[in-house]
This record gives C-alpha cells, sequence and structure tokens, in this order.
C-alpha cells in the first residue's frame, strides 16, 4: 500500500476511533493549509504533482450531454456535458462491468464541493482522460447526498486504508463492487511530489490486465476485514454503560481540546459541530452545582459567542459558512449548508434559554431569516446548500467567496454619509470598517489564500464590542447599533447585484426534518408564531412530496422543477435511517411547539416503519440502509459518529425515549436499550465520537419528565404555562397538552391524562415522573420554579 500527497487533505469527521469529532468536511477550502491526500492501493504508484484549474464548466452547443442529463441530482448534471461515458449509480453499469470485464471507476461527490468543482475542470473535461477512462474503465458517478450508503461504504474504505477522506471521493471497484484502490481529490498530471489521475488510471488499467487476481483477493481481504471491524452488536451484554462514567470521559475529553481564547475544539480548520455544544449545555444541566458544570456552559457560551462574531457568520446576509480554515472563525470556506443552519439555530436558541442573553436569540432570528428567503420553496420545503464558489462579475470565473468579501473602496462608495455627533471626522463607511476589521491591503491573509485570488479583500469579523465602538468615536452604543445596521443593510443591497452562488435545489428529506427542528424550537422558545408556521409549511411539504402513503416510506430526495413544482426521480428515491429519525425528530419539535396531534401521530407511523425497514433484531441498533435498496454493496453499515449531523442512531435513541413519554409502548423503550447496549464498546473507547448518545444515554439514565398542560389550547392562561415550558431548557422532557377529551389520540395512548383535572377551571401543569406527578400549578412562576429544581 503506498501513501502519496496531492491536494487536498479532508477528513470525514475524524478517523475512526481517534480525537473529537470535527464534523464532516464536505470539499475543502482553497485557502487550506494543509491540502495533501493519500491514494490507498496495492497497486504501485509514482509520484505525481498538483494540476492548475482551467476553463468553468459551461457547456457549448456543440458539446453532446451523457447519460447523466436524464438526471436529477444537480451533482450530476453538472457533469451531464463531460466527455467521460458517465453511468449513475445502478444495474446498468454493474453489467457492463462484468460483462466486459472492467473495472468501476466510481466518483462520489455533491453539487456545492469546491474540490469536486476542480477536478470535474481539470480531469472530467479533458478529452484525452475522457477517453482513457471510457475505454478501459466503468464509470460511475454518486451525488453523495442522494445515495449516503454508497458514500459511506466506500469512505469507510478509504478511510480505513489511508490517512484521510474526503470529497470528491475517488474509488476503484470490481465488477462485484468490492474496492481495491482509493483516494480522493487528483491534479491530472504528476508533478514533483504528487501522482496524477492520468498516471493514476494508466497504473491501474496496467494492473488489472497484468495483476487482476492479486487485486481481487486483496480486495475481499479487505472487504471481510471492514465488515469485521465495522460489526456493532449487542453481543453478550445485558446493559449499556453507565452515564455517569460515559458523560464525565466525553466532558473531560472536549475539556482537554477545548480553545481558551476562541473557543470551539482542536486548532484549524475549525467546524461549528452542534452535537457537541448540545452535550454540553446537557452536561451544564446535570451538573449545574458543580465546577465542571459552570465549565461546560462556558465553553458551549464562549464558542457560540466567538462563533458569531467572525467570519463563518455572513453578518451581510445571515447563516453561517461550513467551517473556519484558522483558529479565530476569521476566513471560512464559503458554502451554506441547510443542515449546519438547522442545528445552529437550536442551539443558538438554547444558549438563549440558559443565559437570557438576546445575543444568541437575535443570531438565531438571523439563521431563519437567511432559512426563509434563501433557501425555501414556495411550497414549503427546504434546499441543501449554497455553493462557496461564484463569478466576482458576470462571465467571469467563479472564485470562493467572491460574493462575500468586500474591498474598503466598495464600502466607502456605498456608506459615504457623515456621522454626526463623533468626536473626529467619521464616515459611515469607516465607522463599520473599524468595528468589522476591513483595510486596505485585506484581512485574508496570504497563507489563506495561495491563488492570490482574494488581495485586498476582506471577511466582515466583528472586532470590538459595540461599548467600545462607540466609546472610540464618542457615540452613544444605540446610535452605533443602528448605524451599523443600516451600513449592513446597504452592503446586502449592494450584494443583490453580484452574480450569485449555485443554489443546489435538492431537498433531502433528512436535512428537512432538521430544519423543521429548527423553525419549532426557535419558534417556540422566542414564542414566535411565525416561525412555527414556518416549521407547520415545512412538515406538510414532506408528507406532501416525500411520503408514499401506501407503503408508510419517505423518499429520499425531492427536485425544484421549473416554475415552483416539485419533481421526483424515476424511480423515486427512497428515504435512509438519517431521513427517518430526522424527519420524526422534527415531527416531536413541531407537536411540542404546536400542539397539534397529527404531527405527533405521523411521527408514530413514520418510527414504526423505521423500525421494520432497519432495526437489527439480533445484534439491536439500526442499519444506515434498507436491506434490498443496499444489495451489492460490500457492507451494511451502522452510522457509530455525531459529526457535522447527528448519528441516525444517536437521534433515533432520543426519538424512541421521547416515544415512549408520549406513548408508554415499552417496545421503544425496550429498542431505546438495545441500541445503547449495541453502541456500548465504541461509547466506552472514544465517548467524544458518539456526543449525542451520550446524552441519550444520560436521559434514560435520569428519566424523562412528562410535563402535562391541562387546558383550552387558545385560552391565555394555557398559553402562559405553555411558554412558561418552552422558556426554560429542559432538554429531557416531554411536553403534552390534554384538552380533556377523552377520545383524542394523547388520552388513548397515555390513559393516566384523564385523571388529571384543571383546578377551579384553570389551566392546570403537572410535571410527572416514574409514573408520579406533581400536585396541580396553575401560576407560570410557581411551574417556572419547580422545572429549575
Amino acid at each position: 500500500m503506498s501513501h502519496l500527497s496531492s491536494p487536498p487533505q479532508k477528513h470525514k469527521g475524524e478517523r475512526k476511533g481517534h480525537g473529537l469529532p470535527r464534523g464532516s468536511e464536505r470539499g475543502s477550502s482553497s485557502r487550506d493549509k494543509d491540502r495533501s491526500v493519500t491514494v490507498s492501493s496495492s497497486v504501485p504508484m509514482p509520484a505525481g504533482g498538483k494540476g492548475s484549474r482551467t476553463n468553468c464548466s459551461q457547456p457549448t452547443p456543440q458539446k453532446v450531454p451523457n447519460r447523466l442529463i436524464s438526471e436529477k441530482s444537480p451533482h450530476l448534471l453538472q457533469h451531464a456535458y463531460n466527455p467521460v461515458d458517465w453511468y449513475p449509480w445502478g444495474q446498468e453499469a454493474f453489467d457492463k462491468a462484468r460483462k466486459e470485464d472492467k473495472p468501476i471507476f466510481l466518483s462520489v461527490g455533491y453539487s456545492t464541493c469546491h474540490w469536486c468543482h476542480m477536478m470535474e475542470e481539470e480531469s472530467f473535461q479533458n478529452e484525452e482522460i475522457g477517453r482513457l477512462l471510457n475505454e478501459d474503465f466503468v464509470s460511475v458517478k454518486v451525488d453523495r447526498e442522494e445515495r449516503p450508503d454508497v458514500d459511506k461504504v466506500y469512505m469507510t474504505f478509504v478511510q480505513a486504508t489511508s490517512s484521510g477522506g474526503g470529497w470528491p471521493m475517488s474509488v476503484w471497484l470490481t465488477p462485484n463492487l468490492q474496492p481495491f484502490v482509493g483516494g480522493t481529490y487528483f491534479p491530472p498530471e504528476d508533478g514533483l511530489t504528487r501522482v496524477g489521475f492520468r498516471t493514476v488510471l494508466m497504473r491501474i488499467r496496467e494492473q488489472w490486465k497484468q495483476n487482476k487476481s492479486t487485486l481481487l483477493e486483496n480486495s475481499q481481504r479487505v472487504t471481510a476485514a471492514l465488515l469485521a471491524r465495522s460489526e456493532i452488536s449487542m453481543g453478550d451484554r445485558q446493559l449499556p454503560p453507565s452515564a455517569a462514567t460515559m458523560n464525565s470521559r466525553c466532558f473531560q475529553q472536549l475539556d482537554e481540546g477545548y480553545d481558551e481564547e476562541y473557543g470551539g475544539f482542536a486548532e484549524a480548520p475549525k467546524f461549528p459541530t452542534p452535537v457537541i455544544l448540545s452535550f454540553l449545555f446537557s452536561y451544564w444541566l446535570s451538573h449545574r452545582l458543580t465546577q465542571d458544570g459552570s465549565r461546560a456552559q462556558q465553553m458551549a457560551l464562549h464558542t457560540l459567542k466567538m462563533m458569531a462574531n467572525g467570519g463563518i457568520r455572513d453578518h451581510v446576509g445571515q447563516g453561517f459558512h461550513r467551517y473556519s480554515t484558522d483558529r479565530q472563525w476569521h476566513v471560512p470556506h464559503f458554502e451554506k449548508m441547510l443542515y449546519d443552519q438547522a442545528q445552529l439555530t437550536v442551539a443558538y436558541s438554547q444558549a438563549f434559554q440558559i443565559s437570557g442573553d438576546e445575543f444568541y436569540s437575535e443570531v438565531a432570528k438571523g439563521i431563519l431569516q437567511y432559512v426563509a428567503r434563501n433557501l425555501s420553496h414556495r411550497s414549503g420545503g427546504f434546499y441543501s446548500a449554497e455553493d462557496a464558489d461564484s463569478p466576482p462579475e458576470r462571465g467571469m470565473r467563479p472564485k470562493e467567496g467572491a460574493f462575500y468579501v468586500w474591498t474598503v473602496k466598495e464600502v466607502q462608495q456605498l456608506l459615504p454619509e457623515p456621522v454626526l455627533g463623533a468626536t473626529e471626522p467619521l464616515t459611515s463607511g469607516q465607522l463599520l470598517m473599524k468595528h468589522y476589521g476591513l483595510t486596505e491591503a485585506g484581512s485574508i491573509s496570504p497563507s489563506q489564500d495561495p491563488k492570490g485570488e482574494l488581495q485586498g479583500q476582506n471577511v466582515l469579523t466583528v472586532r470590538y464590542s459595540l461599548e467600545l465602538t462607540a466609546a472610540r468615536f464618542g457615540l452613544e452604543v444605540e446610535a452605533v447599533r443602528t448605524l451599523l445596521n443600516s451600513g449592513l443593510e446597504k452592503l446586502f443591497q449592494a450584494r443583490k447585484h453580484r452574480p450569485k452562488p449555485h443554489l443546489d435545489s435538492k431537498m433531502l428529506a433528512a436535512w428537512n426534518g432538521l430544519m423543521v427542528s429548527g423553525f419549532a424550537v426557535t419558534g417556540a422558545v422566542l414564542g414566535q408564531e411565525r416561525l412555527i408556521n414556518y416549521a407547520i409549511s415545512g412538515a406538510k411539504f414532506l408528507k406532501r412530496h416525500m411520503f408514499d402513503v401506501a407503503s408508510g416510506r419517505l423518499m429520499r430526495t425531492c427536485y425544484a422543477g421549473s416554475g415552483g413544482t416539485v419533481e421526483h426521480s424515476n424511480p423515486p428515491c427512497w428515504g435512509f435511517l438519517e431521513d427517518y429519525a430526522f424527519v420524526v425528530r422534527g415531527l416531536l419539535d413541531l407537536y411540542e411547539a404546536s400542539q397539534e396531534s397529527a404531527w405527533l401521530e405521523w411521527a408514530l407511523r413514520l418510527q414504526d416503519t423505521q423500525d421494520r425497514l432497519f432495526w437489527d433484531s439480533r445484534g439491536g441498533g439500526y442499519f444506515c440502509s434498507e436491506a434490498e435498496l443496499g444489495a451489492g454493496l460490500p457492507l451494511r453499515l451502522k452510522d457509530d459518529q455525531d459529526g457535522a449531523e447527528p448519528s441516525a442512531n444517536s437521534m433515533s435513541a432520543h426519538n424512541l425515549l421521547r416515544l415512549h413519554g408520549f406513548t408508554g409502548h415499552k417496545d421503544w423503550m425496550d429498542k431505546c436499550v438495545f441500541l445503547l447496549t449495541a453502541f456500548s464498546e465504541r461509547m466506552r473507547r472514544v465517548p467524544v465520537a458518539l456526543p449525542e448518545m451520550v446524552r441519550a444515554l444520560s436521559a434514560h439514565q435520569q428519566t424523562l419528565k412528562q410535563i402535562v398542560i391541562c387546558g383550552d389550547p387558545q385560552a391565555k392562561d394555557t398559553k402562559a404555562l405553555l411558554q412558561c415550558v418552552h422558556s426554560i431548557y429542559i432538554p429531557n422532557k416531554v411536553l403534552i397538552l390534554a384538552d380533556g377529551d377523552p377520545s383524542s389520540f394523547l388520552s388513548r395512548q397515555l390513559p393516566f391524562l384523564s385523571t388529571l383535572r384543571r383546578l377551579e377551571d384553570q389551566a392546570t401543569a403537572y410535571v410527572c415522573e416514574n409514573q408520579a406527578c406533581s400536585m396541580p400549578i396553575t401560576e407560570p412562576c410557581e411551574l417556572r420554579k419547580l422545572l429549575r429544581q
């Protein structure tokens, strides 16, 4: 096996068993310092070098489309005019490989991936490389967001046989789909120290012709080893590990990697990783009176504040970029992902519940404002992402970050008005540039911009508090706030005239489920019905466009068609475990926010379907994909890391606990215990890799609170009690509205609800644990005291 460098190195989370979860690095910035990649192979490989980026991908009239032109995926359509004879993942490609006895070249990416664009322009548009691929390989293109099962199986191989992984992912398979060579991005040609894609293809071609039996033997051996290594099962264990021990170990591992000055974990690149922040808040709640508890709260709040002040947040248009390329959260990789927005708005809402500081609630509202404006379909669904790259001006070659950066000259021209009352001559532009750190030379260091594309450009980053900026110029704080907001609005209006980044208008059930949670939780915490209505529209979209009533199954994807229509692939792409887990989570959050029991009923039905399609009755826990859908893949895996998104098994553990709290169904509590037991060894070995599952373990061993509000849903006193509950951070609870109707869905699930009465015809709250309820409470202040004990 040879290990050779070529740009860029990317990690899909951490490699198994090591270090802090960093979130799935979906591609990599062109400014990343470490841009090496490892090729894993049983084929001898020479050193090679980095090629340069050539023309942008613009299909010209004389180009003939390949078969990807019939696909719906934005990523596949980006390759529809390549000279490569691409196939989508499917039986047609596999049959061709077997019939012609050719290896399969599998390329996995997604439409907003910077290095996927690079490889497409440099190699897949290259006629000679196209001929090599067409003559000696069967080339298959996969959108990792459409087929996360395919992505995970072969990423497991790449990570296990090399020093990293990421996208674009390049893997060579036998006709029976077993991998034998893997890597990520390859430049087109060799250099002094790096292998080129053309060379890789020629060497694999020769090895396949001359040494095929050895390749096949090695492939089978590696696949068998991966199968054994990836098994997650209860084995002989009867119970999950101690929550107290796992909590303590997870916190200590996070504490060791914490950045005291800038918040976050590790050096650079730095990821938001909301699952870690969620764990720290939960840890604080159960350790409030200890030094470690205070420390956990400080770590989470400081990280959220530094992120919100940094360049990873879009101060002009709101929302968060994917990750920071530096320790200070200053210069981001500029793509914006729906799943980040969804999880971060919940994290900032929770920070507001805990601290009472409106700084956090304003950030949460800004994220949702961005999603509603830029990532929302008119029918209620949510788009996947916005690209990092866009042309600085129309007709120019796309550059990363072009849409988001500013020169001093631009800001001065847009904001020339004098600021009255300042202690020195000052314009609105100068005030904004001082506060956000803009300079003539630009705020992006050469080490973060090796190609010199961003010279003289600035990323807005809050450098001073409002109080310090006001004091610097002898102004009132509120006057500075107003001037800065006005200036940002003018920049926003000016930015509308720039060429926009590519929008990935694919809609994924899983990420839409997360976004329903984001709007529902934030709307409930802030008491804003408008935000809850966005969540309702999102849930209605899922039911109307991504749910098959006849089979009870979710669809994985749908797409924005022309004229605001919604389109589906044919045949449909059915949902994976994460689609069910994230949508069920969204529906449970939406029920608690809206008190409309129809959403809870649908969540129960989806959980039944999830159990039927994905549950491992022998080993415990859920497989990531249906057995039939993954037929032919060498592995059927269980996701075992909370990274950029929580593991679907971690999310399912929480869902099962909540569903048990809503229904009393013992089967769901049993499944939760089996799941946690199956992941015991992984949690014991590296608890920090599964912070969301450690949280679920704690919730299980602490017992969920059932908070029951008896009252008329429309009455003011009922709403006051509900809002009291929403305003407090209580992660391990279910919130139930009992309207007095014994035939209601929840009354049929939980018969004890019919024994709870309103006190003197007022809305009345009960807090129940372990089948015992508190005395009736009618005053929100009394309920608040009880819930904060």
